[in-house]
């Protein structure tokens, strides 16, 4: 396969040199089980979902494909997982609806490697040149042998790897993402899964109502022209004191609370005012796993558990707005879930950035190790297809702690004005992966 040379840093460049097909070691069965998907998961059309997991492998666990041994634990946790494995095509009759074909097709996995260290790659790399590390074919007309998932396992310079997953956002969200590269890393080490995938479905979901326009096949993604992408990752001695800063205010504030406030407010300054209204909106994305609802669903739920809720404010300061924030998350009851799953229908709206959108990620689980005494360095997670306001994404930080990385999606000229931002440079952030 081609060598894809990076724009911004021409001295790394992304080979892939192989493609393969990971299968289950123990097959579905007859070939025959469909999943339907919810609602919610249709909801998702046209959006694309992408993480990349870095690690330094000191144990050098992963080498040529064909002789690691995590081609066969791959190939046993995938076993968990039989829609990862299976192929998207649509229920017969009038509906039209999609679904997953359980039969055992596998997963595209890519191999590659970058001419490049490690170190040298987070402290270069642009948000996207990282696009390489995460490859993905979007779906073509026919998908019946289009794997929805797919796998990337590039190796670094002098050691270190970078594992990718993408897929459908029809499919799962970003927390089955997390949980499934955790439950590989724990079958890798014969340690039992903590938090085993359920296909039970959503205890609340709509019928299908039929595609409009005849259209099957949802929307290719069309990313908002000149967006651009920077993290900025906070340690935890950093986010005690902003805590501790605003306690008075609000003595329950969470680092997502916190941050979600700052970088609203202060993107909220760039944006221009429509009419001369004050009032700023954002749609917040929770995952509502195992809380909110009164009869929880498992934490292991496979397939999308997000409820966008929207907040507007008009301009106050940044102690007020977090505990805004906190009180309205806080208020969420099961009945607005429902209600806003009801309201979906078939459509296919841009759920990501239609308003400014900040996800939490809190659930992003840095204890996903391969080897006993190797968490990852960094964790970069991605949506495809924002729309023009932006996307905001906080999660945990490798540190631990209170520590949070905060990835930033905005048109190109916002976000040269953002990373320039005192409020948020005299929290002396480390930036990465930017691309200005």
């Amino acid at each position: 396969m081609a060598s894809i040379t990076t724009s911004h840093s021409p001295s790394l460049s992304v080979t892939l040199h192989s493609k393969l097909t990971a299968v289950s070691s123990e097959p579905t069965g007859s070939g025959k089980t469909h999943h339907e998907l919810s609602a919610l998961d249709r909801a998702m059309a046209q959006h694309t979902l992408h993480m990349v997991f870095y690690y330094r492998d000191q144990d050098e666990l992963f080498g040529l494909y064909d002789l690691d041994s995590w081609r066969e634990s791959l190939s046993t946790v995938l076993t968990m997982y039989p829609t990862m494995t299976g192929r998207l095509l649509l229920e017969q009759g009038h509906d039209g609806n999609w679904q997953v074909r359980c039969n055992d097709a596998g997963v595209r996995v890519v191999k590659g490697s970058v001419d490049g260290t490690l170190s040298e790659w987070l402290n270069s790399a642009t948000a996207s040149q990282e696009k390489l590390l995460a490859s993905w074919n979007h779906m073509p007309i026919d998908p019946t042998t289009w794997s929805p998932f797919r796998i990337q396992v590039s190796n670094f310079k002098e050691g270190g790897v970078a594992i990718g997953i993408s897929c459908s956002h029809m499919l799962a969200d970003l927390t089955c993402l997390a949980s499934f590269i955790k439950s590989w890393t724990l079958v890798h080490r014969n340690l039992p899964i903590t938090n085993p995938p359920s296909f039970t479905p959503l205890p609340f979901s709509p019928s299908p109502q039929p595609l409009s326009n005849g259209h099957a096949k949802p929307p290719p993604p069309q990313q908002a022209k000149d967006m651009a992408n920077a993290t900025f990752k906070f340690s935890s001695s950093t986010m005690q004191q902003c805590l501790s800063n605003i306690h008075d205010i609000c003595p329950n504030a969470t680092p997502f609370d916190f941050l979600c406030a700052l970088f609203w407010t202060r993107i909220s300054h760039l944006k221009p005012l429509k009419n001369n209204d004050q009032t700023h909106s954002l749609s917040i994305c929770i995952d509502f796993r195992k809380k909110l609802l009164k009869e929880p669903i498992p934490f292991g739920y496979f397939g999308n558990a997000l409820h966008f809720t929207m907040l507007s404010l008009e301009g106050e300061d940044l102690g007020s707005v977090v505990s805004a924030v906190n009180r309205h998350l806080a208020g969420i009851e099961e009945e607005e879930i429902r209600c806003a799953i009801e309201r979906l229908g078939s459509s296919n709206r841009c759920m990501y950035g239609e308003e400014l959108t900040c996800v939490c990620m809190e659930s992003l689980p840095y204890e996903a190790k391969f080897s006993d005494n190797e968490k990852p360095v960094h964790v970069s997670c991605h949506v495809g297809n924002v729309a023009g306001k932006g996307l905001i994404m906080v999660m945990p930080s490798c540190e631990e702690g209170l520590a949070r990385t905060v990835t930033v999606m905005l048109p190109h000229e916002e976000l040269a004005e953002l990373i320039k931002d005192e409020a948020i440079l005299q929290l002396d952030p480390t930036t990465l992966l930017s691309d200005i």
